[in-house]
């Protein structure tokens, strides 16, 4: 029944959407012109004063540069653009059209900036001082190069990724020591899970991303999801610029990747398609050494070996068309898209390195049907809206039919009587299977934003989230198979938001409160005797979850450089599809009884910058936080008292806390030398001292294991100008990337232990003229240091890239 009406709720609110932009498309038009100004160093102008001087209309630019002119009458204008930090501009310009678009190329001013102090900030900047924990990544730089967007990730201040191998495997993150699915992954906003296995960061090269917006602990009111520890929100390119960006690139281990982006608009009516797409493939055939890869002897002892992966090879394959209107009278952008993708991923070992597996693969398809639309003065002046609907349907197929037990080397393992060794279960992990899993996803979200006035905006958002989810094993007889079950999860989440902003905005506050409601349906078959007769009965189950949040952000600019944040949450999160009916691809096992997590989340930090010395400018933040988590959900730490079982399912452990800092410093010297630095430390201990008998847990207070909790960063990149080509630059990068050794159970056993991982990159990319064509060549880990995720599972070692990017009509 509540599926039925939510259901009946998406159609109702899709038809009134509809409806409204008919009536919109009904008004008649009258000319409008937009533009933006930007410099080429820098982006975005703001505040820059237009002028339209036959009509005599004047605006101001927001803090991106963009603005917007209404009822302009057609003929001949002159446009007139200043600013404090560019030249006076007079632009020719013919109104004939309903809307005209343009770009204002800024024409900077020679001045001193040791007399004058530009207060604009830009975009990353705003939103890194709003008040909450927030780290803005911008791609613009290492999208030329042959990074995944999980090493760009795993390069920032308080974020660990752990990624069990090479490229395409299994990833989640760490957040200033809140890991899993307590920090979730947004695309534009929306969940990934909704796009499925075969579409997630590991498949988005840094090439279509616009940035990435990190929140640590307190999540703003707009994403409306339970994210507990954290959200990582990935915004990808939308430019209305008609252009076409591709790029190759081929390096070790038979890694390839491919993508490209291109847009068109028509500026006569606003007809907008934006398509992309994306290859990935990989033999993940690198090296492993060390403690953790040893072959067990006929006798039972242990071999430590140096070998390759052999049964570890990925490839991902996906894309997305969005067909629309953009910048329209009725709309500032309508847009349906339809997202594909697949990907194949061979599967090397359980969760730890112990035993390698052969021939257990996983396979995904998805396919996404999306509406996007959004409108600023949505019936009235100040009012936006933003509507969001995706229906998907997602397939993923385990497969384990290979019975034999297998070394490193890829070989039979061997017993003392020289015979083979069977798995024990008849398959890699567990009994044989051939698992298909079905899902159907459904998400919607609507948000209002209403600007009372300038210094005062209201937020509503709401979130719907449902999956119906089946499993059929084609390994089972037929019989069987009419007994598996099924799987249904309903989640809402609502969120209210007020925002000021007073003393000439230089303090903001957002306070804000967040309702969850989850529904969990379960339905197992069984044969029972009805009447003397074997009979099909279904047990039903079901559980109803709902809660409160409520949280602030708070922001105040002591001085233009210096800006204090503080922001606290009581945060909860619900348990994840994953969670509660498992993950056979993951070895994940079902927990149906799981409970929710709720978090307590405190951040205060100091901003400063930029701060300018002749040639020189630099820039730093630092930040304190404590999470004191209850009934936080953890997968099960294995005591690796047999490797061959490593079916764990996520369980509540009770109480955490983890108290922390993190800092992060960035120099620049006459735009060409940039120097990067950052790292953080905590300290997340298990704060649950007697068991239900009475007796102390023997590992109170005691460091979570599988947590790095202390990283460190560095990063320098070197510009040389009109090497070989006038405008053309030549880049020299360097990194260096640190974590401290950490254990991978309670045990305190140096066999359970990383070591410390020092690991270094360098790189160098020649760029033409307006970075049309792009050449970049990249050595990752150049001393072969091993390096480790958070089970001790070795990632690649030395590995060398080429990567070729090219634009192809850019209009900037």
């Amino acid at each position: 029944m509540m599926a039925q009406m939510s259901s009946y709720y998406m159609k109702a609110v899709f038809t009134l959407l509809l409806v409204t932009i008919v009536h919109f498309t009904g008004l008649s038009q009258t000319a409008t012109v937009r533009g933006k100004v930007f410099s080429r160093e820098n982006g975005g102008v703001g505040y820059a004063s237009i002028k339209l001087t036959h009509c005599d209309k004047a605006v101001v630019a927001d803090h991106n540069g963009f603005f917007t002119f209404e009822d302009i009458p057609f003929g001949q204008e002159e446009l007139i653009v200043t600013s404090v930090e560019m030249e006076l501009q007079r632009i020719p310009l013919r109104v004939n059209k309903s809307l005209v678009e343009l770009s204002v190329i800024a024409k900077p001013k020679n001045i001193n900036l040791n007399e004058v102090l530009i207060t604009q900030k830009s975009e990353k900047k705003e939103i890194e001082t709003k008040g909450f924990a927030v780290n803005v990544i911008e791609t613009r730089e290492v999208a030329q190069r042959n990074f995944q967007t999980n090493e760009l990730l795993d390069r920032t201040a308080g974020i660990r990724v752990r990624q069990n191998g090479g490229l395409g495997s299994a990833v989640s993150y760490n957040l200033n020591g809140m890991s899993g699915n307590s920090v979730r992954i947004f695309i534009d906003g929306i969940s990934a899970s909704t796009y499925g296995e075969s579409f997630s960061l590991n498949s988005i090269p840094p090439a279509l991303i616009e940035r990435i917006e990190v929140y640590k602990g307190v999540i703003p009111a707009h994403l409306a999801d339970d994210a507990l520890g954290g959200a990582i929100n990935v915004i990808l390119k939308k430019g209305s610029v008609n252009n076409l960006t591709a790029s190759v690139s081929y390096g070790s281990f038979n890694t390839l990747q491919a993508n490209f982006n291109g847009t068109y608009r028509n500026e006569k009516n606003g007809f907008t398609v934006r398509a992309s797409a994306f290859h990935n493939y990989s033999n993940n055939d690198y090296e492993v050494w060390g403690k953790f890869v040893r072959n067990i002897l006929p006798n039972g002892r242990y071999e430590y070996v140096r070998a390759r992966r052999f049964n570890d090879a990925y490839r991902s394959t996906g894309g997305q068309i969005q067909l629309g209107f953009t910048n329209v009278r009725w709309a500032d952008q309508f847009m349906i898209g339809f997202n594909g993708s697949d990907d194949f991923n061979e599967i090397q070992h359980g969760t730890y390195m112990s035993i390698p597996y052969k021939g257990r693969t996983s396979e995904s398809q998805s396919a996404v049907l999306s509406l996007n639309y959004i409108k600023k003065n949505f019936l009235t002046k100040g009012l936006e809206l933003n509507v969001n609907g995706m229906l998907s349907q997602r397939a993923q197929v385990v497969s384990d039919t290979v019975k034999w037990n297998y070394n490193w080397f890829g070989e039979r393992s061997i017993g003392l009587n020289g015979d083979p060794i069977l798995r024990p279960t008849g398959a890699q992990q567990g009994a044989p299977t051939i698992n298909h899993i079905d899902r159907n996803v459904s998400t919607f979200r609507a948000g209002l934003n209403y600007d009372l006035t300038a210094n005062h905006r209201f937020i509503l958002n709401h979130i719907y989230y449902a999956i119906d989810r089946r499993e059929q094993d084609f390994m089972r007889t037929e019989t069987e198979r009419d007994f598996i079950g099924t799987r249904n999860l309903e989640k809402n989440i609502t969120s209210v938001a007020y925002e000021l902003k007073a003393f000439n905005s230089k303090l903001k506050n957002s306070l804000f409160g967040k309702f969850y409601q989850q529904g969990i349906a379960r339905m197992d078959p069984a044969l029972r005797m009805v009447d003397g007769k074997p009979a099909r009965i279904e047990n039903r189950t079901t559980s109803s979850k709902t809660a409160t949040g409520y949280g602030m952000a708070m922001s105040f600019a002591i001085t233009p450089r210096y800006t204090i944040l503080a922001s606290a949450e009581k945060a909860v999160r619900l348990p994840s599809e994953n969670e509660v009916f498992g993950n056979p691809g993951d070895n994940i096992v079902e927990n149906f009884g799981i409970r929710p997590e709720v978090s307590n989340n405190l951040n205060v930090g100091l901003n400063a910058g930029t701060f300018y010395a002749g040639k020189h400018k630099y820039s730093f933040t630092v930040s304190g936080f404590i999470r004191d988590t209850r009934d936080k959900i953890t997968q099960r730490i294995n005591p690796r008292l047999n490797d061959a079982l490593q079916t764990n399912p996520y369980e509540n452990i009770g109480r955490n806390k983890a108290i922390g800092f993190e800092a992060d410093a960035r120099y620049t010297h006459d735009n060409n030398l940039t120097v990067g630095l950052n790292m953080s430390k905590f300290n997340s201990v298990f704060n649950v001292r007697y068991d239900p008998n009475g007796r102390e847990y023997d590992y109170y207070n005691k460091q979570l294991p599988n947590e790095p909790f202390w990283t460190a960063n560095s990063n320098i990149q070197y510009t040389l100008r009109d090497i070989f080509i006038k405008k053309a630059a030549l880049n020299l990068y360097y990194s260096f990337h640190f974590v401290e050794r950490f254990y991978t159970t309670w045990l305190d056993i140096e066999d359970f232990r990383t070591p410390r991982q020092y690991i270094q990159d360098v790189g160098i990319s020649y760029a033409f003229p307006q970075s049309r064509f792009v050449i970049t060549a990249d050595a990752k880990n150049i001393f072969d240091r091993q390096a480790y995720d958070n089970f001790a599972v070795q990632k690649p070692g030395r590995a060398f890239y080429l990567k070729v990017n090219y634009l192809i009509n850019n209009l900037y």
